[in-house]
């Protein structure tokens, strides 16, 4: 019998240990990260470079280019730190203030987290479509708005079925709070 108990404590302890090998694929979203950053580096210099050269239409496309790159590594971030905190090992930030949303991220609010920025991405495109829609298809143009249509649909349910599978941890939540509020809130009272 206690060869079984060691025998499946050792197995527990592999799969258990196994959440590192999603180490080595966060590393590889931070090189991401960098070559993000240089091409963000790379597009602001071209527009600098070029200002009294372009038009406003330009100018808007190039800065639009930036944000682009910006809300992807925005998404980068999210996944890099939001996953290895929420699949790997906790976090321990060194300064007193870690992201704000860092506190709230479960497995499903991250894939609403994600969603959402995949439709601000969407959009970046989408408006970039438009400013150039003389030089696109119309079938183009109507197969971005539907994929873009689809992100939105998919955080709308992702969000609804976070909701109700959160709802009852919420409920719970306030249930074991409101003692401790009510508790605080007598002290104070008495103090006064």
């Amino acid at each position: 019998m206690g060869k079984d108990v060691k025998i499946v404590n050792v197995f527990a302890s592999v799969i258990v240990a196994s959440q590192w090998l999603q180490a080595p694929l966060y590393f590889g979203l931070i090189v991401a990260q960098g070559i993000y950053v240089y091409q963000f580096c790379t597009e602001l210099y071209h527009l600098i470079c070029g200002l009294g050269g372009f038009k406003s239409q330009d100018i808007m496309l190039l800065v639009l280019g930036l944000i682009d790159v910006v809300m992807i590594s925005n998404l980068l971030i999210m996944v890099i730190i939001g996953g290895y905190h929420t699949f790997v090992a906790k976090i321990h930030f060194s300064e007193q203030n870690p992201p704000d949303w860092l506190d709230h991220v479960n497995a499903s609010t991250m894939k609403v987290k994600l969603s959402m920025a995949l439709i601000g991405i969407s959009s970046i495109h989408l408006l970039k479509s438009f400013i150039e829609i003389e030089k696109l298809q119309k079938s183009d143009v109507c197969i971005q708005m539907g994929i873009h249509l689809l992100f939105i649909i998919s955080a709308i349910g992702l969000a609804y079925v976070a909701r109700m599978t959160d709802a009852p941890l919420v409920s719970e939540h306030r249930l074991h709070r409101k003692p401790v509020e009510a508790e605080s809130q007598a002290k104070g009272i008495a103090a006064d």
